[in-house]
């Protein structure tokens, strides 16, 4: 299934800046960035639990914030893209 997986982490402490660093590292192993703090993820329910898991456990709940998206296996249908960055699919190789 795609997940679309948005956060925002408060940068205002150093703290705060290694947490951001820490949620992007995570999210960059299971998909896609697609936009500065979003990023688009093909996982099975097993692999969404431990990623919802390992962000919990990194995100200062009274500071930050995360969203999730879950649109399933017909995502296709469901994404639009216009403008720069051209869509990539990310369920092709990542070396060609």
């Amino acid at each position: 299934m795609l997940v679309l997986i948005t956060y925002d982490v408060s940068t205002v402490s150093i703290a705060g800046q290694k947490r951001l660093r820490k949620v992007s590292k995570v999210c960059q192993n299971y998909g896609q960035r697609v936009q500065n703090s979003v990023f688009e993820c093909i996982v099975d329910s097993a692999q969404f639990t431990a990623l919802k898991f390992e962000l919990e456990s990194i995100i200062d709940k009274n500071q930050d914030s995360l969203r999730f998206y879950q649109l399933g296996n017909n995502y296709k249908t469901k994404v639009e893209h216009i403008g720069v960055k051209e869509s990539i699919n990310i369920e092709d190789p990542l070396i060609f």
